[in-house]
Formats: C-alpha cells, sequence, structure tokens
C-alpha cells in the first residue's frame, strides 16, 4: 500500500519536523507579536499548527500514512495495519524527527538550540484534558478514514484547530510532539518532568479510542451486512 520503509521512514520524519518547526515557531513569533496578549499568541500558535497539518497529511500519508504521531502510529500496530517493527522504527523517527524541527524554529529565531522547558503543565486537569485531545484525534481520523479517506487531512487540521481551544492542555494529543516541546523554552514548551504523564494519558486514549471505533463503527456494518 506505502511506499519502502526507507521512504516511508522519511515521510515521517520530515512530516514531524515540520510539524514541530511549525508548533513552536509559530509559538515564538505569536507570542513576540501579541505584545503580552496570550489570547492573541494560542490564536498565533494554533492557525499554522491546523494549518500545517492539513498540507503535511495531503502530501505525506499516501508515502507513510503521514501518523506523525507515535499514539497514531500505536493504535494501526494493534490493528495490524502495520507491523511491530515497521511501527517502532515510525516512532523512532518521529521523535527525532520532531526534536530536529524544534531545533530548526530555536536557530530561525537566532535563540539557544539546546533548551529544556520551564513552563509547568501538570496536574488531573491537564492530563485528562490530555486523554480528551487524542481520543478525539484518534476517533476523528478512524471515523473519517471510514466515512471520507479523502477527508482526512482536512478533519485532522480543523480537529486539533479547535482541540487547541477547547482543551485545558492545549493539545499536544501526541508523544512525538510532547517529548520535543519539553526542549524548548519558548510558548509551546512544557518541563520535561511533565511528559510522562501527557504521554501516559495520550496512549491510554488513544487505545480506548479505538475500541469505541471499532464498536461504533466496523460492529456496526457488520451487523448492517447481517441484516440483508
Amino acid at each position: 500500500m506505502y511506499d519502502s520503509l526507507a521512504r516511508r521512514l522519511g515521510a515521517e520524519f520530515t512530516g514531524t519536523a515540520f510539524l514541530l518547526a511549525t508548533v513552536v515557531g509559530s509559538g515564538i513569533m505569536a507570542e513576540a507579536l501579541a505584545g503580552g496578549n496570550v489570547a492573541i499568541a494560542l490564536l498565533g500558535n494554533t492557525i499554522p499548527t491546523g494549518a500545517i497539518l492539513v498540507v503535511l497529511i495531503t502530501m505525506l500519508g499516501p508515502i507513510s500514512g503521514a501518523h506523525f504521531n507515535p499514539a497514531v502510529t500505536l493504535v494501526f500496530a494493534v490493528r495490524r495495519d502495520i507491523s511491530g517493527g515497521d511501527a517502532v522504527a515510525y516512532v523512532v523517527a518521529q521523535i527525532i524527527g520532531g526534536i530536529i524541527g524544534v531545533w530548526a524554529a530555536h536557530m530561525m529565531f537566532d535563540l539557544e538550540i539546546i533548551q529544556f522547558s520551564q513552563k509547568a503543565r501538570t496536574g488531573s486537569a491537564q492530563w485528562f484534558a490530555e486523554g480528551v485531545a487524542t481520543f478525539g484525534l484518534v476517533f476523528t481520523i478512524l471515523a473519517t478514514l471510514k466515512a471520507r479517506e479523502s477527508a482526512v487531512a482536512m478533519a485532522v487540521g480543523l480537529y486539533i484547530t479547535a482541540a487547541y481551544w477547547f482543551t485545558a492542555s492545549t493539545s499536544f494529543a501526541n508523544p512525538a510532539v510532547t517529548i520535543a516541546r519539553g526542549l524548548s523554552d519558548s510558548f509551546a514548551g512544557i518541563r520535561p518532568q511533565d511528559i510522562l504523564p501527557f504521554v501516559g494519558a495520550q496512549l491510554a486514549a488513544g487505545l480506548v479510542a479505538l475500541w469505541f471505533c471499532n464498536w461504533l463503527l466496523i460492529n456496526r456494518q457488520m451487523d448492517a451486512s447481517k441484516q440483508h
């Protein structure tokens, strides 16, 4: 279905790098231009992130599936749409790509390349928010694949745009993004010590979303076929 593993890993690396360059770079730019208005800064961070996801998924989806997200890769591995070995390779490419994307953003804005975030993002509300954000993302992907595969890029971009604003955590919804953002002491950052609970919530919620979609979508289709 997809290209060779090397090309798929190249797509996952490049896509995740551009995603993080956009998340961190737009956060730096937005904070600099917002004049202390956090709402405006968040809006300036949100719109580019949603937009780049549409672009990246559209152009790289046919190569690798455009996961750019270990939680999504885990879900597709459990579905057996990707082998376990390939899934591990995807995750490594995503994490490395995310870190490179953060460093690229720092270089573009003439900041220190190696940083560690000081921004606290912790507590049960934040962890629950990450669970909600990731559940919604995986639900969006799987349900849209079933309803209209060609609309996945737009659906994911719009979902993340919305989730930036309706979740208390601003919807990281991605372990690779979370890890990489720990290496940027900027608007989009998260303290390294806060990363693990976020990642745990994201992975768990992704699996819950898979279970829910299996019940809601796959079983419904089977029930309909039995009636005929």
